[in-house]
């Protein structure tokens, strides 16, 4: 059944305080909107349970992408259309760059912001294993002030977070410490553009002496959270790569994550399609890293 319109209340303050001082004075009364690109799916399918809704969208304090010397902040209404095109996300933070260029269409990247895609929790999103390789940090914003969290714990659960009732993601935190790193990503889907994701992966690389000096791997739609597989890389670190190393590798990833079989695919499949990614990964590694 869909939704009625005449159920619902849409408020726009137009500033960040008094759209935290809303959520404060009825702290679980109100879903903020941003995009409204998950929102708008669950409204249309009669599913979306919040009746009170705070609009987020053109606040000043959440639209900018601000550059210091040591970081990139991103303001947590960002757009993946602001994002692909911003010129040093493209080239210190590439992917997250592909992960933006991948999410939906044109339509859905002009609407759909990066702080919703955190909070909306999914572990298919397809930012999501970008940010965990990057090692992003989270400012969180309430009534109460300000808090800062690394990404890699905002996640407890299934569409569980460590958001407060009372508080909005302000801004995603991104260390500007990664060049010289081999980049990879890749996606796995139905079709090219406007699928979710089977499996996605986010990997950074460096080789010394032809040996793994550092390495980052993440994935999504792999497990209840998307997951840094901190096991496989540490059987990765110190070595070279090789086809021993790889079948180590994949063996290990493969332990360390939850497939699911759903309407998408299944947990076999997952399983296999993330070793053969991360086969790719290293052997890119492998390469590319000897010429760096």
């Amino acid at each position: 059944m869909r939704s009625d319109p005449a159920d619902y209340e849409l408020v726009a303050p137009g500033n960040l305080p008094d759209v935290v001082a809303l959520l404060s004075d009825q702290p679980g009364e109100w879903l903020p909107i941003a995009g409204g690109t998950d929102v708008m799916v669950q409204y249309a399918a009669g599913k979306l349970v919040g009746r009170k809704l705070v609009s987020l969208w053109n606040l000043p304090e959440l639209r900018q992408i601000e550059l210091a010397e040591s970081e990139l902040r991103i303001g947590a209404t960002c757009t993946y259309s602001q994002i692909r095109a911003h010129e040093v996300v493209k080239s210190e933070f590439s992917l997250l760059a592909s992960a933006a260029s991948w999410t939906g269409g044109i339509a859905n990247q002009n609407r759909g912001t990066l702080g919703g895609n955190i909070v909306n929790a999914s572990p298919a999103a397809d930012s999501l294993p970008a940010l965990l390789v990057y090692e992003a940090e989270l400012i969180l914003v309430s009534t109460r002030g300000e808090r800062r969290i690394p990404y890699v714990d905002f996640h407890k659960g299934y569409k569980k977070t460590q958001l407060a009732s009372d508080e909005l993601i302000r801004a995603i935190c991104l260390p500007r410490r990664f060049s010289g790193y081999i980049s990879y990503s890749r996606k796995v889907g139905a079709r090219n553009a406007q699928a979710i994701s089977k499996v996605c992966v986010a990997a950074l690389g460096r080789l010394s002496n032809g040996l793994v000096n550092e390495v980052r791997i993440a994935a999504g739609s792999i497990a209840p959270v998307p997951l840094r597989l901190r096991e496989t890389e540490r059987v990765v670190r110190g070595k070279t790569v090789d086809g021993a190393l790889i079948q180590v590798a994949k063996k290990t990833a493969a332990g360390e994550i939850q497939p699911i079989d759903d309407i998408r695919s299944t947990a076999a499949y997952r399983s296999a399609v993330l070793g053969n990614l991360i086969t790719e990964f290293l052997q890119k590694l492998a390469a590319d890293g000897q010429s760096a």
